[in-house]
């Protein structure tokens, strides 16, 4: 299973671009504290490099800067190219499923605010299942109680 979930500060505004396909592809990375102090009683920083794609791309670009709080739920990629030297340089990265603005409006200074204008649509890539509405009650036709035979059980 490969499966990231991180939660930092953007250490400087997203990078957007396009592929040759007119994909939209932007690049950031987030600073997140470790959790435990070091011999000299700080917390050291990891730094790590996001990449998110399409519409989701062009919305972080437009509604997030440095110093912005994001969650990223992703994926874990390596790859690797040669560079104009010769050299083959080799990137591990977090390409982002998800990426949900953690910061509230306007708590950014210096920074436009984002409106409401934007639906949780947006955010998501064509493969992402919807979301379930959180009111719609899904055991709400059961009663008090179920009965789960030995059966029913996978192990």
């Amino acid at each position: 299973m490969n499966k990231a979930f991180l939660i930092g500060r953007l250490t400087r505004d997203p990078e957007l671009r396009y592929s040759s396909s007119n994909a939209a592809i932007v690049n950031f990375t987030i600073a997140i504290d470790r959790q435990y102090t070091n011999n000299q009683g700080e917390r050291d920083t990891d730094f790590i490099n996001i990449v998110a794609f399409q519409k989701q791309a062009e919305n972080i670009k437009k509604y997030v800067f440095k110093g912005s709080l994001v969650a990223v739920d992703g994926r874990i990629q390596t790859r690797n190219y040669e560079d104009k030297d010769g050299k083959r340089v080799y990137v591990t990265e977090v390409v982002a499923d998800r990426v949900q603005f953690l910061d509230s409006k306007g708590s950014n200074n210096n920074q436009p605010s984002v409106t409401n204008d934007v639906s949780p649509a947006d955010f998501q890539s064509a493969d992402t299942p919807k979301e379930t509405n959180v009111s719609d009650d899904v055991f709400a036709d059961f009663g008090n109680s179920i009965e789960i035979s030995d059966d029913d059980i996978a192990f």
